[in-house]
């Protein structure tokens, strides 16, 4: 707006007709958060990127209401002067940008730091429009921006197409990472045993979303995309060489959650590292110890190393202590009064039922192995282990049976008499 067009704007404010344009606005605000209202009642406690954690925060508020001032505007163009809409859809355009750019970016990268910046960036940008679009300094900008052009290869690109292009392309792959991002969350409900299979879906339908996104982005800003054929043909054979294992380990995570070898929640050791798998992505998977300590492992090293998956067929794992007893024990006698014990451990499966052995004549006593079965190796082994250890410990105590310690018996040789001579020449 120019000074004699903002002048015009604000004696417009002073008229009865611009209290009739802000109740209609007012009401189309209303009428969103109402809307928004009920539909949060029905879908109860809901935290998504279209509701958010309360009515106004989420993309759907201002969405609906730039919808509803649209038709407004639409229906009462002839009537009224319409001022005052004409400042509040770029404001509530630029809102709604906004918010759907930094709702879905937060659920997708939630812990990307580079994420902030570019939400920063997007505000600037939309809030910066806007403030062009008010003031109708955007022709003049947009045609200033037609004018800086430069040449690549047979194609005449200007700085316009290339901005509204690279606009168009983050829209589109906001609008995928979103979709994509619906998606995950209905394919994920509730998933049980087949957690791996729509994990695998999940990954395949974003690679595919995003692919198409960024398709529909290059030709939106006008690029050839037959152009690029030849181009990303060459880049292709390059990159082959370059990032073999990169590829490697993406078609290895693919290959592992098809084939279900490995999934969520089983107990597995690589590589001398033992944990629960929490997570399947299409480059690695990661591991988790009971200590807390995680892994981050290659698919392509799941496929080609050996790995000691210890809940495949069934989530049943043994765990096995050792014991040693003094000599003389009535082992036999001893052997039902440990397994009554140890049947009362929690945790510890009925059947198969416990088991003790006598597996060696030690130096020091009768060496006794206990073994026994856990059906949730997931919850940890050491705690069933020390639960079991100070049941064998309370029966042997109870049963007045030692358990032996390291001894050594030493024997002295006896010392050589010392001859006469030998003091009478020591002497002074």
């Amino acid at each position: 707006m120019t000074a004699s067009e903002l002048s015009r704007f604000w004696q417009h404010l002073q008229q009865p007709v611009a209290l009739t344009e802000i109740a209609i606005l007012l009401g189309c605000l209303a009428l969103a958060w109402l809307i928004v209202r009920l539909w949060r009642g029905r879908q109860g406690d809901v935290r998504s990127i279209w509701l958010g954690h309360h009515v106004i925060d989420g993309a759907m508020f201002p969405v609906l209401s730039l919808g509803l001032a649209l038709v407004a505007y639409r229906l009462f163009l002839g009537t009224l002067p319409m001022v005052v809409f004409q400042v509040a859809i770029p404001v509530l355009t630029s809102l709604a940008v906004i918010r759907i750019t930094v709702k879905v970016l937060r659920v997708v990268f939630p812990e990307s730091r580079t994420m902030r910046v570019i939400e920063r960036t997007v505000s600037w940008l939309a809030w910066l429009a806007m403030v062009l679009w008010v003031t109708g300094l955007l022709p003049i900008v947009l045609a200033g921006m037609e004018s800086v052009t430069w040449k690549v290869g047979g194609s005449v690109i200007n700085l316009r197409d290339l901005i509204e292009g690279a606009i168009t392309a983050v829209l589109v792959l906001i609008l995928s990472l979103s979709l994509s991002s619906a998606i995950e969350s209905q394919l994920l409900k509730g998933a049980t045993g087949n957690l791996s299979l729509r994990k695998m879906a999940v990954n395949a339908m974003r690679s595919v979303l995003l692919l198409v996104g960024l398709m529909l982005a290059l030709s939106t800003a006008g690029i050839d995309l037959t152009a690029l054929s030849v181009f990303g043909g060459a880049i292709g054979v390059g990159l082959g060489f370059g990032l073999q294992k990169l590829a490697a380990n993406y078609v290895s995570g693919f290959v592992i959650l098809a084939e279900r070898s490995l999934r969520i929640g089983d107990l597995v050791k690589v590589d001398n590292f033992e944990g629960t798998i929490t997570d399947i992505n299409t480059r690695y998977t990661v591991l988790r110890a009971p200590g807390g300590r995680e892994a981050i492992v290659p698919n392509e090293t799941l496929i080609t190393q050996r790995v000691e998956n210890a809940s495949l067929s069934d989530r049943q794992v043994s765990v096995s202590t050792v014991v040693q007893v003094a000599y003389g024990t009535d082992v036999r006698a001893l052997f039902p009064e440990l397994l009554a014990a140890i049947s009362q451990v929690p945790r510890v499966m009925a059947e198969p039922a416990p088991s003790v052995l006598l597996t060696n004549f030690a130096a020091d006593g009768l060496e006794l192995t206990i073994s026994f079965w856990v059906r949730d190796p997931e919850l940890g082994l050491g705690g069933p282990r020390s639960n079991v250890n100070l049941a064998v410990l309370d029966t042997l105590n109870r049963l007045g049976i030692d358990i032996p310690f390291p001894q050594r018996v030493l024997h002295h040789a006896a010392s050589s008499p010392v001859r006469p001579h030998e003091v009478s020449s020591a002497a002074p």
